[in-house]
């Protein structure tokens, strides 16, 4: 237990090493934003589900109750989405302050 412990560590220090390193020279790297920002969410996903699953205990709990848990997150994440998606679109038609 203790080791899976300090590998979940290294894994999630790993992860946020290369967030916060993709962060600061992505621009120098010539990428694309859609690239950095699709590549944030990933990496953030990873280490939300390293986080849930082996610090918050959920790993080995029953299906049912993991997915009480999860489900009001996913609902609000795909709400999130759908409402950048449709609000979104408007952005370069508002006229500010004529």
């Amino acid at each position: 237990m203790r080791k899976t412990i300090w590998v979940i560590f290294w894994v999630l220090l790993a992860v946020t090493t290369v967030e916060v390193s993709l962060g600061l020279v992505w621009k120098e790297m010539g990428l694309a934003w859609n690239f950095v920002k699709i590549t944030f969410l990933v990496l953030t996903l990873v280490k939300a589900y390293y986080i849930v699953a082996y610090y918050m205990h959920l790993k080995h709990e029953y299906k049912n109750f993991i997915y009480m848990v999860a489900l009001p997150y996913i609902v609000l994440i795909v709400y999130l989405i759908v409402m950048l998606l449709v609000e979104g679109v408007y952005i370069n038609e508002v006229d500010v302050l004529k």
